[in-house]
């Protein structure tokens, strides 16, 4: 289709940095509709752009969602908390998606879970616009707010599964994150706190109001995190632990309502 050539996509993007330029280029070759689109595209990741921004999507737990300027993207090593999720809650009925981002996590759920009811909440407006696209195929519902404030709350006491992907960058080290995250997403999103735990303290303090019994809270940290978030979890009253996955290079801290 392209008057441009993979080969001199790849050229391009491997000069420019992009250790997955072969990968890289088929995918805008094939996403591109028209030569000058690809083009156009190929620029775009060259000037540092995140791929999935210059795509418009997100390859995550085997769905394409939708991302735009603005947006936190979906990282794959989340899909091991969309995992953890479905493994300690199978029947989930109810499902919320807090800092919801993209609404990929949430969306991911729905598709596994027959006919459960999807919530999503981000205090971010564009994040709320993006996720809308991406939870409504679901039959979901996206609220716009500060954590637990956004939400119904006739949802107190009746989730199931809530998943809160919060940021956990410590302030510090924000200026240290590859650029594609630093320069192309929301601090929001990124910035944790002095330690990185502010907003996963708040999620935990309020867990247990909203979860089930036998519900889960499931929010992904890093190794040294873990064992503080584990704390907080625990002072909420929840039975918790941490799931590790060293191929994805993922910790997720669960807890189950009593």
């Amino acid at each position: 289709m392209p008057l441009l050539s993979i080969s001199s996509a790849v050229t391009a993007l491997r000069a420019a940095g992009c250790v997955f330029a072969e990968d890289e280029a088929e995918l805008i070759l094939t996403t591109a509709r028209t030569a000058d689109e690809a083009a156009a595209m190929v620029d775009r990741r060259v000037a540092g752009l995140p791929l999935e921004l210059v795509l418009g999507w997100a390859d995550f737990a085997g769905l394409r969602v939708t991302v735009e300027p603005g947006v936190f993207v979906p990282r794959r090593r989340t899909e091991f908390l969309v995992e953890r999720a479905l493994a300690a809650v199978p029947g989930a009925k109810v499902v919320v998606d807090l800092c919801c981002g993209s609404g990929a996590v949430g969306a991911a759920l729905a598709a596994a879970l027959d006919g459960a009811a999807l919530h999503a909440a981000d205090i971010d407006p564009t994040a709320v616009r993006c996720a809308r696209r991406n939870i409504a195929p679901h039959g979901g519902h996206v609220h716009e707010g500060d954590l637990f404030a956004a939400l119904p709350d006739r949802l107190r006491g009746r989730v199931d599964i809530l998943a809160a992907n919060v940021p956990y960058v410590p302030t510090g080290e924000v200026p240290f994150l590859p650029s594609e995250a630093r320069d192309h997403e929301p601090l929001v999103a990124l910035d944790g706190g002095t330690d990185g735990l502010d907003v996963l303290r708040r999620v935990a303090a309020e867990a247990t109001a909203w979860l089930a019994p036998g519900g889960c809270l499931l929010v992904e940290t890093s190794e040294r995190q873990a064992p503080l978030a584990l704390e907080a979890f625990h002072r909420s009253g929840l039975t918790a632990h941490t799931a590790v996955s060293r191929e994805m290079h993922a910790h997720v801290v669960l807890g189950t309502r009593p």
